[in-house]
């Protein structure tokens, strides 16, 4: 059997390619609202950050997302989306990498 072919994304601040299960989306859609996209599927314009609690500490630290999705996202998004990583980081750790 041939083996699957495993989606790759660029992280936007790191700059490292990784496989999509391992980053979260950010997507801003069409009315200019931004969102955190779990499911990877939602319409509009994306950029993919690294799982990690430190990539979106820099990410906020440098606005790096703000340039990205050219548009000015509020530090309650920053600090929800820090909150969203480390509780996934969390559960990744505890139950391991299928969930």
């Amino acid at each position: 059997m041939k083996p699957r072919k495993i989606p790759m994304r660029k992280c936007v601040v790191s700059n490292e390619m990784k496989p999509k299960k391992e980053m979260i989306r950010i997507v801003r859609s069409k009315e200019g609202e931004i969102s955190i996209d779990p499911t990877g599927k939602l319409a509009g314009r994306g950029a993919y950050l690294s799982m990690e609690p430190d990539v979106v500490q820099r990410s906020w630290d440098n606005k790096i997302l703000d340039r990205v999705l050219e548009s000015k996202l509020t530090d309650e998004f920053y600090q929800e989306l820090l909150d969203y990583v480390t509780h996934q980081k969390a559960r990744r750790e505890l139950f391991g990498h299928d969930k």
